[in-house]
């Protein structure tokens, strides 16, 4: 189980598999640079960015799924680790945000799909949705993604929610974290925040 958590009231938190950029996401929002380790799979911690005096705080899960070089137990050590802090800390949650790629993630989801199985990233939309967290899907690197408005309607049938994408802009947040683009995401958040009486927290977004 993760250790060393902030004793704050309240809580945004990121989850998502390695390398779809969760780091970067967390850097444009505070301004920190944060130790992600070389190679996926190294942060097996969060990141925890807080601010005392609002009693409020952003949260980086660890990354989870395949990751090269790291064994399939640890992987699912972590997982369960992810799994657990959700679970534990869900009444915290304002936000639970997924952060997927937005030029891999139909592939993934599609790869992972099956009779038995449900794919890491809509398992864990689902499963913040059913601990009753708001939940934003933060869809990454979309400058690199020609057929912008296909995909995410794509995303949206794989999650289960009707297309067009367009009407789920609280939930589905098109943005390119490395370039700074990530308006798409602050106003769903602040959308959810405001509809929670947090307009305290709006500043950070």
């Amino acid at each position: 189980m993760f250790e060393n958590r902030p004793n704050r009231e309240s809580e945004v938190v990121l989850v998502g598999r390695s390398n779809v950029g969760k780091s970067t996401l967390m850097r444009q929002l505070t301004g920190h640079r944060f130790d992600t380790g070389g190679k996926p799979g190294v942060t097996r911690s969060p990141n925890h960015y807080d601010w005392a005096p609002e009693d409020f705080m952003i949260t980086d899960l660890p990354g989870f799924g395949f990751m090269s070089g790291v064994a399939e137990e640890q992987r699912e050590a972590i997982k369960d680790d992810i799994v657990h802090y959700l679970e534990e800390y869900a009444d915290n949650f304002l936000v639970g945000v997924v952060v997927v790629d937005g030029k891999s993630v139909i592939d993934i989801i599609d790869r992972h799909s099956g009779p038995d199985s449900i794919p890491y990233d809509v398992e864990m939309f689902h499963f913040l949705q059913e601990l009753g967290v708001p939940t934003v899907v933060a869809v990454n690197k979309m400058d690199k993604v020609d057929d912008k408005d296909e995909r995410l309607n794509d995303l949206c049938d794989r999650l289960g929610l009707y297309p067009p994408w367009k009407q789920w802009q609280d939930t589905i947040a098109p943005i390119s974290a490395k370039q700074g683009r990530i308006d798409p995401f602050e106003q769903a958040v602040r959308s959810i925040l405001h509809d929670h009486k947090r307009d305290d927290l709006l500043k950070f977004f």
